[in-house]
C-alpha cells in the first residue's frame, strides 16, 4: 500500500512552505530516510525525507509551489500502484496535472454545453470557495487585479498556482511601430494614449528614453521568503511605531581585558570562545530586570512588561537577517549565554533553525561593531519597545590624572518606542548598560 509524504509542520507559527527543489523524480527508487525534496518557510530551509521504501509514484506539487502544512505532496509505494486518491482534491484531479492542456480543452467544451448555473469544473475557481488556489497565487491575483473566478488551474488537482495568474494577467496592446521602437531600446509607459490604452510610437517618443543599461547587465531578484519577511516587518515597524535613537559609549578596557583572559584560559574551562558580544548579552540581560519598562511590548491598548528576559540577537545570514531568541537569558551564566548564542547563530547560518526559536523575544541586540560601524539607528523589532545597537570600539580622549588619555570605548545606539518609553527613562537604561559594561567584573559578581 502506498505511503503519503506530507508537508510537515515546522513550528507553531508556520502555515505553509515553498518547495525549493525536488531531489527525486517520479519513478525513482527511494529508501526510508532518503531526501525527497527541499522546502523553505519564510524563516528557514529544511529537507523532507521519505517515510518508506519504494518508488516515488507521484509528485503532487511543483518547485515553487506554496503548500499548506500537513498537505500530501507526494506518494511512495510499489510500481504501478494507483495513488490518484491521495492527490489533494481527490482522484481524478491527479490526472489533470499530467495533461493540463487537454483538461483545459475539455473544460472549454463542457462550458459550451453546461448551463450557467452549473458548478464549475474541478480545475476552475468558483466564487463560493477558493480552496483550490495557492496562497501565492491569491496574493499575486490581488496585486495584479486578476479575477480568480473561473480561472483554470494547472497545479495539482487543478489547483490555481502563481503561473496561472500571471498567464491571465491583462496586458496592454502595442502598435507595430511602438513595438519596433521598444526593441530598439525605448521604454514603454504603463498605458498608452491609444484606444483601450494601446501604446503608440508617439507615447514612447514623449515619455521614454533610450535604455542606458543593457538588459544582460541587470538582474531581477524575487522578493520572497526571508527577504520578504524582513521587508514587511521593517516597513511595518517604521510605519507603526514612534522610534527615537540615542547614542552613548562604554569604557571598554575591562571588556577587552576579560576577553583576553578568557582566550588565555585553559581549554578545559571552556571560556576561550566567549566574545565581546556575549558579554554585552550578559550585561543587558541583567540590566533589563532593573528597568522592566525596557523589557516590554507595546500593544494597541496596553504595555506588557515581562518578568524574565528572552533576549533576541541579530544574525547575518546568506538568506538575510534573522533574530533567534535566548530564553530566560537573565538566569543563564555568561558561559551558558555564549554557548546558546553560538548554537542558535549556527542554526540560522545553516538554515535549519526551528521557527519557534525566532519568536517570543522581549528585547533585541544587534551588533555591527565588527564591521567598523561607529553609529547607526537600529530598527525596532516590534512590538518590542527597545533594541540596542552595538558599534565598534574606538579610542576616545578622556581626562586622566596626568592629562588627556585615549581610552577604548564601545559605541552604543539605543532605539526606543517613544509611545511606551520617554527619552529620560530610555537614557537611564542606556547609562546603566554603559556603566555595567565599563565595570564588567563587578557585573559578573553581582
Amino acid at each position: 500500500m502506498a505511503t503519503e509524504i506530507l508537508m510537515p509542520r515546522q513550528g507553531n507559527s508556520v502555515e505553509s512552505c515553498v518547495i525549493l527543489e525536488w531531489r527525486k523524480n517520479e519513478g525513482d527508487q527511494v529508501k526510508t530516510g532518503e531526501i525527497v525534496c527541499e522546502v523553505e518557510t519564510d524563516k528557514a530551509t529544511f529537507e523532507i525525507e521519505s517515510p518508506a521504501d519504494g518508488v516515488l509514484l507521484k509528485r503532487f506539487f511543483e518547485e515553487g509551489d506554496d503548500v499548506p502544512v500537513l498537505t500530501v505532496i507526494a506518494a511512495v509505494g510499489e510500481a504501478g500502484e494507483d495513488v490518484s486518491a491521495m492527490a489533494p482534491g481527490g482522484g481524478a484531479s491527479a490526472e489533470k496535472k499530467e495533461a493540463p492542456a487537454a483538461a483545459k480543452t475539455e473544460k472549454q467544451e463542457k462550458k459550451d454545453e453546461t448551463p450557467a448555473s452549473s458548478a464549475p469544473a474541478a480545475g476552475t475557481v468558483s466564487a463560493e470557495g477558493r480552496a483550490g488556489v495557492s496562497p501565492r497565487a491569491r496574493k499575486t491575483a490581488a496585486e495584479k487585479g486578476v479575477n480568480l473566478d473561473g480561472l483554470t488551474g494547472s497545479g495539482p488537482g487543478g489547483r490555481v498556482i502563481e503561473r496561472d495568474v500571471l498567464a491571465a494577467e491583462p496586458s496592454v496592446s502595442v502598435s507595430p511601430a511602438a513595438r519596433a521602437a521598444m526593441v530598439a531600446g525605448m521604454v514603454a509607459p504603463a498605458r498608452g494614449s491609444g484606444i483601450g490604452g494601446r501604446i503608440l510610437s508617439a507615447d514612447l517618443a514623449a515619455s521614454a528614453a533610450p535604455r542606458t543599461v543593457a538588459a544582460e547587465e541587470t538582474r531581477e531578484i524575487p522578493v520572497k521568503g526571508v527577504r520578504k519577511l524582513i521587508a514587511e516587518r521593517m516597513h511595518a515597524s517604521l510605519q507603526n511605531t514612534a522610534q527615537l535613537t540615542m547614542n552613548s559609549s562604554a569604557d571598554a578596557r575591562e571588556l577587552q581585558a576579560y576577553r583576553a583572559q578568557c582566550k588565555a584560559a585553559p581549554e578545559e574551562m571552556g571560556m576561550a570562545g566567549i566574545t565581546l558580544n556575549d558579554m554585552v548579552l550578559f550585561v543587558v540581560s541583567r540590566v533589563l530586570l532593573r528597568y522592566p519598562y525596557m523589557n516590554a511590548e507595546m500593544h494597541p491598548d496596553k504595555i506588557v512588561e515581562y518578568g524574565s528576559v528572552n533576549l533576541g540577537f541579530a544574525v547575518d545570514t546568506e538568506r538575510g537577517l534573522m533574530v533567534p531568541v535566548i530564553r530566560n537569558a537573565d538566569r543563564l551564566s555568561l558561559k551558558a549565554i555564549s554557548a546558546e548564542a553560538k548554537r542558535l547563530g549556527k542554526a540560522c547560518i545553516d538554515g535549519n533553525i526551528n521557527p519557534d526559536e525566532l519568536a517570543g523575544g522581549t528585547f533585541t541586540i544587534t551588533n555591527l561593531g565588527a564591521l567598523g560601524v561607529e553609529s547607526f539607528t537600529p530598527v525596532l523589532n516590534a512590538p518590542q519597545v527597545g533594541i540596542l545597537g552595538v558599534n565598534g570600539i574606538e579610542l576616545k580622549p578622556v581626562q586622566g590624572k596626568e592629562g588627556v588619555e585615549f581610552v577604548p570605548h564601545m559605541g552604543l545606539s539605543l532605539t526606543i518606542d517613544h509611545r511606551a518609553v520617554d527619552g529620560a527613562p530610555g537614557a537611564r537604561f542606556l547609562q546603566a548598560v554603559a556603566k555595567e559594561l565599563a565595570n564588567f567584573r563587578l557585573a559578573l559578581a553581582d
